[in-house]
């Protein structure tokens, strides 16, 4: 916010700060996570002026000074989370330590590999996730038995399993038990239930591109910053 008297959706804020993305940051507010002022804030719409004193879960939050934008090759095995009440490994903990408070940009599952962006940008974070932006993300995905022609056919042209509509924008079978996958809603699981629904099952399932942005030969479990042209492309979606 640039003037203290302007006001601001509280979730527009939270994203500005860093805590999480516009959407995520609405379930915070719901679930009775976020005081203002001392006093906690369920409706959603209540705005906030710079010299609100704003806390998630008691912790005192600011808007961020410095955006950043880091590209991670998830390994499997990792979670997409904050926290894990299992104590599962997070793919956080995998980026450099930064002072601002990080957040993924979407999601891999716990078994997934690939590319993943982390922000403390809410509204970078809301063009990435959201579909109109129609931000391809690439999968090479290698199977547990031969992949049949149907399943090409039917993930191109579009299927519904358990009233859920899935469709890849371009399917390419690179091998008898490889495909390369592209999505743009991107549904949870969408890849493993289309698999699965074909009686197939993902040995290796890795993200290899979200928009303009390659893996490359980035090394699983590593990190680096998105240079300026790769955060300027996704802006203009």
């Amino acid at each position: 916010m640039q003037e203290s008297d302007s006001l601001l959706r509280l979730q527009v804020y939270l994203a500005q700060c860093g805590v999480a993305s516009r959407r995520a940051s609405e379930t915070l507010i719901t679930s009775g996570r976020v005081c203002v002022d001392g006093n906690p804030v369920t409706v959603l719409g209540t705005k906030v002026t710079a010299g609100s004193v704003v806390t998630v879960d008691g912790k005192l939050v600011s808007v961020q000074t410095r955006l950043r934008y880091i590209l991670l090759n998830k390994p499997p095995g990792f979670l997409c989370s904050a926290s894990d009440p299992e104590g599962r490994p997070l793919a956080l903990d995998l980026l450099p330590e930064v002072p601002e408070r990080l957040y993924n940009v979407g999601r891999l599952d716990y078994r997934s590999s690939g590319a993943l962006i982390f922000s403390n940008d809410g509204a970078f974070a809301a063009v990435l996730g959201h579909p109109r932006s129609e931000i391809e993300k690439e999968y090479i995905v290698q199977t547990s038995a031969p992949v049949p022609d149907s399943f090409a056919e039917a993930f191109s042209e579009g299927i519904t399993i358990d009233g859920i509509r899935y469709r890849a924008r371009n399917l390419e079978l690179i091998g008898r038990r490889e495909i390369r996958v592209v999505l743009i809603e991107g549904k949870n699981r969408e890849i493993r239930r289309v698999l699965s629904f074909f009686h197939l099952h993902p040995v290796w399932l890795c993200r290899i591109r979200i928009g303009p942005v390659r893996l490359g030969t980035l090394a699983e479990g590593s990190s680096r910053p998105l240079v300026p042209a790769e955060v300027a492309a996704f802006r203009k979606a």
